[in-house]
């Protein structure tokens, strides 16, 4: 299939619903199928484990009309420290034209509204992938720094390699990990941002004739004046 550029508008990516429940195998069928073009990731998923996440509201869907063309789930850790946005597939007939990212935001944003102060974390092998979160704000860090919930890293069983993370006592793979600021965080530092902005504003040095006039004179607000006049059209 040829998708024409500028094409994507006419897209629905939604949050899913349990009207999207029937959908769950063809889902799964697109992860495994993804994994074993590729060689590596997670290859399966349980229908029911799927079915749940698109009843529930945590999970994000890609129509093109009636065809479901692109997924992606949320899935919490660590008691509600950390989470992922898992499982982001895209028909193969729709690659290369940024449904992928589309999908990624969307579920992104969805992780973060619904876990405000969880970090949001990622492990991927796919450059693509790691493309998308590094636009998102992730960074690469260590597997240290990622959740150490043993259901989370049950979950890597499945892969091809999960040989190699055992042998590595988890501390890598081929897979890199990626962490994002919680919401909440992101809005801290925002905030601490502007408040040194201000701060520093406060701090500037004042016009020469303010700070050494105990009673300002006339010739003292003249200059004043023509100071702020100046700072004006920057």
């Amino acid at each position: 299939m040829d998708i024409q550029q500028g094409s994507l508008n006419d897209f629905i990516i939604v949050v899913a619903n349990e009207s999207h429940a029937p959908y769950a195998q063809q889902i799964c069928d697109l992860i495994e199928e993804s994994a074993r073009v590729r060689g590596t990731g997670i290859a399966k998923r349980d229908p029911n484990y799927i079915k749940k996440k698109l009843v529930d509201g945590k999970s994000v869907v890609a129509f093109d009309g009636e065809r479901l063309v692109g997924f992606c789930y949320v899935e919490t850790w660590g008691h509600g420290n950390y989470v992922s946005n898992s499982g982001l597939i895209v028909d193969p007939e729709y690659r290369k034209h940024g449904l992928a990212r589309s999908i990624k935001k969307e579920a992104f944003d969805l992780a973060r509204n619904l876990y405000p102060d969880a970090k949001v974390f990622g492990i991927t092998t796919s450059g693509p992938v790691m493309k998308i979160n590094t636009e998102l704000g992730y960074m690469p860090v260590p597997f240290a720094e990622l959740t150490q919930d043993e259901e989370f890293w049950k979950g890597c069983s499945s892969c091809p390699n999960y040989s190699i993370l055992q042998a590595k006592e988890r501390k890598m793979c081929l897979c890199t990990g990626m962490l994002a600021p919680s919401k909440n965080e992101e809005l801290k530092m925002k905030l601490d941002l502007s408040n040194q902005i201000i701060t520093n504003k406060k701090a500037e040095k004042k016009p020469a004739a303010l700070q050494t006039a105990t009673t300002p004179t006339s010739e003292d607000y003249k200059e004043f004046k023509t100071v702020r006049f100046a700072t004006d059209f920057f």
